[in-house]
């Protein structure tokens, strides 16, 4: 049986790759459902529609869990989706906790999102947990989504974006930047480049396949298999050449700055 990963785009491709690093003999499905993306600027309505219609579709492949690489997704429909499957669906969270352990000195935190996870209940629920000095931020950056589905990853416009949308903060107060959003994994070259030195960056990614491993392990079901990938879009198998190529190029971006922190 194979372990889906589901994202509104190629954001999750991310959390893929980290997967296919540290579980070299399973298989995988992938699906981005670019007929809708992005989400994060959609109603709650609309995103849960998508979301439970994809999941539709992955039950047809037999799989064995369901990783919603898709902090968007998961704040909207992962609590609901767990009632109506009976196999591990493992969500994503913006990682502010994680950030606010890693730093003794009581640094800020800020964390990037998407419109729809800024405003979501999740967040604000996570942040009233263990935000207990009111250190963490929350800034929407929804074009970053726009310009990683067009593989911009570092041009003028790029660099000019997010340089104005972090203006209003004095980043020498904070100490760990949350990528909020599984498409921002991209950005960190040029991310790195605009911060200081002593901003690190911080992603749910390793918590999230960390999960799923202890799932999976607990119902016996992790395999020893050659390690393969199947892709879709919106339900539509990706066979294209050029499309297959569109897809290493952003696995190649991945592996780039896989250790850039």
């Amino acid at each position: 049986m194979k372990i889906a990963f589901f994202d509104s785009g190629i954001g999750g491709l991310s959390v893929l790759h980290h997967a296919m690093k540290v579980l070299p003999h399973e298989q995988f499905i992938f699906f981005a459902d670019e007929d809708n993306v992005p989400y994060g600027t959609k109603t709650t309505e609309q995103v849960f529609q998508y979301v439970s219609d994809a999941f539709s579709f992955l039950m047809t492949k037999d799989v064995k869990a369901i990783v919603v690489a898709c902090n968007t997704a998961t704040s909207v429909a992962v609590r609901e989706l767990r009632h109506q499957y009976k196999i591990p669906i493992i969500g994503m969270e913006p990682a502010a906790k994680k950030a606010l352990d890693m730093d003794t000195q009581r640094n800020r935190v800020l964390v990037i999102a998407t419109p729809i996870t800024v405003r979501g209940h999740k967040i604000k629920e996570l942040i009233e947990k263990y935000d207990t000095e009111s250190l963490v931020d929350l800034l929407a950056m929804p074009d970053l989504v726009e310009f990683a589905e067009h593989m911009d990853f570092s041009s003028p416009a790029v660099e000019e974006y997010i340089r104005r949308q972090f203006a209003p903060y004095d980043f020498s107060k904070y100490a760990n930047l949350v990528l909020g959003c599984t498409h921002f994994n991209y950005f960190k070259e040029t991310l790195r480049r605009i911060l200081p030195d002593h901003v690190r960056f911080v992603d749910g990614n390793e918590g999230t396949i960390r999960e799923l491993i202890r799932q999976l392990d607990y119902r016996k079901g992790l395999e020893y298999l050659p390690q393969t990938v199947e892709y879709y879009y919106s339900g539509k198998a990706v066979t294209e050449p050029h499309e297959l190529q569109r897809i290493d190029a952003y696995l190649d971006q991945l592996e780039r700055v896989y250790t850039i922190i």
